[in-house]
């Protein structure tokens, strides 16, 4: 036996199945579930045990995971997982959802003592394969700790915000800033096009000089921004959970500003 709290794993996908690796790359018993019984394979090819239904595998860990990509798929998935889950068991949302979930995720679990950690994350697959993904987490201090040895088979920095729905809060806003920047970089890139500046060259320019940012650097390394497509679609969706949380916010609507006109171009709006 390794020591080691049991743990279970729903949401293999993207960014999702590199956590669920580095977990057993760590020791942990993985469980894991999925609609798909063929996405399985991997995890059993590298220890992972495998339940026949979401509730299953809640019934048998000290620790779930999920990382599905919308409020529709937590909520679906937590009628399973809560009623089977033991006291004691932690619940930890992966997900960026609405942070009004999580504080009524948060409630019910805690009426059957079972600790709850909103823990949305940054960096895509390849950070969290590499061990350098960033938590933003909302949950009470006790809870937290009880989470923090798993998440740091996956995590670079943890980071605890405050109460339930804090880590979603953070997350949305960070999203929204990097949909902002790379809305701004569409436009600067237009601008010097314009200007008859090559397109390269402006963009070695910028990495290199005070206009700089993530969201740029993305940006100018894709040939169009349909390119991006998929990703802009995630971030168009945390545009909105922000504007969804604050809805009479004139912060939130500059962000949503500056995001929309690369989110259209993008095809995600």
């Amino acid at each position: 036996m390794s020591g080691k709290a049991s743990t279970g794993f729903i949401g293999l996908g993207s960014q999702g199945g590199p956590m669920a690796e580095r977990m057993l790359a760590e020791g942990y018993p993985l469980t894991v579930w999925a609609r798909r019984p063929e996405a399985l394979d991997p995890f059993v090819a590298q220890g992972a045990a495998t339940a026949a239904s979401p509730a299953e595998l809640a019934a048998a860990c000290d620790h779930v995971g999920l990382c599905v990509v919308d409020d529709a798929g937590v909520a679906d998935l937590c009628e399973q997982i809560i009623p089977a889950m033991r006291p004691g068991s932690l619940l930890a949302i992966h997900s960026t959802i609405l942070p009004e979930s999580c504080e009524k995720l948060a409630a019910r679990c805690a009426e059957r003592g079972i600790a709850f950690v909103d823990a949305p994350v940054s960096g895509g697959g390849p950070a969290a394969a590499a061990k350098t993904l960033t938590v933003m987490c909302g949950a009470e201090e006790a809870a937290y700790e009880q989470a923090k040895p798993v998440f740091e088979s996956f995590a670079g920095l943890l980071v605890l915000l405050g109460p339930a729905g804090s880590g979603q809060r953070a997350k949305i806003v960070n999203n929204a800033l990097m949909a902002a920047n790379m809305g701004l970089a569409h436009a600067a890139i237009q601008a010097s096009e314009a200007l008859g500046i090559k397109r390269k060259a402006f963009g070695d320019l910028v990495k290199a000089s005070s206009g700089r940012s993530f969201g740029f650097e993305v940006y100018a390394r894709l040939p169009q921004p349909q390119a991006f497509a998929h990703g802009a679609g995630l971030l168009a969706k945390d545009v909105k959970l922000l504007a969804a949380t604050l809805p009479d916010s004139d912060a939130a609507g500059q962000l949503a500003d500056a995001a929309n006109p690369f989110l259209r171009a993008a095809g995600a709006n």
